[in-house]
């Protein structure tokens, strides 16, 4: 099954932008194919303005965020894949979604599956 987490950044995205307010993403830095202004990481991670105002060309694609901005006066390409993104949430009030990595993981497979003869089928009969 594809993972959610992508189709869920670009709702909380347009939730947090037509309110009117700044959305961020908190990103994991050191995580594989994460391009970020690398001056910028703390502990590990990099919290990103991504309003229309702050960045160019924002793609919220199923495989890569992607999009340029400026650091410092210095524009920058910026990319990660959604699995990197920790969280979305608006600056001003904090609401937003936090991402686990058991977002990721399938459903479990319920460990007593039941027992005995099988159900049939419904089926359905003429009455007269």
């Amino acid at each position: 099954m594809i993972s959610s987490r992508a189709y869920l950044i670009r709702a909380i995205y347009d939730w947090i932008v037509d309110s009117g307010l700044t959305p961020y993403m908190l990103v994991d830095a050191e995580a594989e194919d994460v391009t970020v202004p690398t001056q910028y990481i703390q502990d590990g991670r990099i919290i990103l303005n991504v309003s229309p105002e702050a960045v160019r060309g924002l793609e919220l694609g199923n495989d890569w965020v992607m999009f340029s901005a400026r650091f410092s006066g210095v524009s920058m390409n910026v990319s990660f894949p959604p699995k990197t993104a920790l969280a979305i949430y608006a600056k001003e009030n904090g609401r937003g979604m936090v991402f686990s990595d058991e977002d990721e993981m399938e459903p479990p497979t319920d460990p007593n599956p039941p027992q005995g003869k099988p159900k049939s089928k419904p089926s359905l009969r003429v009455v007269k």
